[in-house]
């Protein structure tokens, strides 16, 4: 008989979040798969268990997932961790949940919290259709163009982000998606220092850059979905990308407002980030 790989949420701050189900398949298994074994550890020292370890994150994740599966067909039970909040949610574990799936053994998900669904919950915004997009790219450049592709979007956007890039990611969603659009901005939930603040990316970004929201922690950033008459995806970009090279930015801006319906001064920033990553590229 092969064992089960349990997949199990952990807390993403307060260690009183762990449910009691999750404590006891920690304390039953012959290993935990975790993403950082020092800070398991310390989860694992909390509740009282001395479980076995074994390493499993992105930069080893490929090399390990044979022996785990191994280990799995033997009949050992294996818990899958990562550092907070559910595994696989912008964590390791995919490539071992997915050949475990192949070996026909067993996935049983014990959850439990998640930084995603716990920020949906808190924001005040819609939450009838919303879109994962985890941590947007580094480079700014490609950055820019990952937010273009969302700016007409109609559902809520989640994001996370890290303390060294949320002001820059703030800075180019006000310059992509306009200064009025409506979010949310979840700073170090369920930990000692929780902050949520609703309020709209241009207000977002100056309470960061004066400091009313400390640059400390970890942040989700839920958007609320563009507003006003839907036009094809990619309209107005594609035409801004047309006419930015031979026109000035103002009067690209307001032909394309007259053709799409968007707003004309979202667009002028719009042209002003295209410009910028185009700059960045060369």
């Amino acid at each position: 008989m092969s064992g089960t790989l349990f997949v199990v949420a952990t807390p993403i701050g307060n260690l009183d979040d762990l449910t009691p189900r999750a404590r006891e398949v920690l304390g039953n298994v012959d290993r935990v798969a975790a993403e950082d074994t020092r800070r398991t550890g310390r989860l694992l020292t909390h509740i009282g268990v001395k479980t076995t370890q074994t390493a499993v994150h992105d930069f080893n994740e490929a090399a390990v997932v044979d022996g785990l599966i191994a280990r799995l067909a033997e009949g050992e039970n294996v818990a899958l961790v990562s550092d907070a909040g559910t595994p696989l949610v912008s964590d390791p574990g995919f490539k071992l949940v997915r050949a475990a799936h192949r070996a026909a053994i067993d996935v049983v998900p014990i959850p439990g919290a998640s930084s995603l669904t716990t920020a949906l919950s808190a924001a005040g915004i819609a939450t009838d259709r919303f879109a994962f997009e985890g941590f947007l790219p580094a480079r700014r450049g490609r950055r820019l163009e990952r937010l273009r592709e969302l700016g007409s979007a109609r559902h809520t956007l989640v994001f996370f982000e890290s303390v060294h890039r949320i002001a820059k990611t703030l800075d180019d969603m006000v310059a992509t998606f306009g200064a009025d659009r409506e979010a949310t901005l979840l700073r170090e939930l369920t930990k000692l220092h929780e902050q949520i603040v609703h309020a709209s990316l241009g207000e977002l970004l100056a309470a960061l850059e004066d400091g009313r929201i400390p640059s400390k922690g970890e942040f989700v950033l839920v958007v609320a979905g563009a507003q006003g008459a839907e036009t094809k995806p990619g309209l107005a970009d594609a035409i801004l990308r047309e006419l930015a090279p031979v026109l000035p930015g103002k009067q690209a801006a307001t032909i394309v407002a007259r053709l799409t319906g968007e707003s004309r001064n979202a667009l002028y920033r719009r042209v002003l980030a295209y410009r910028d990553a185009g700059e960045e590229k060369q």
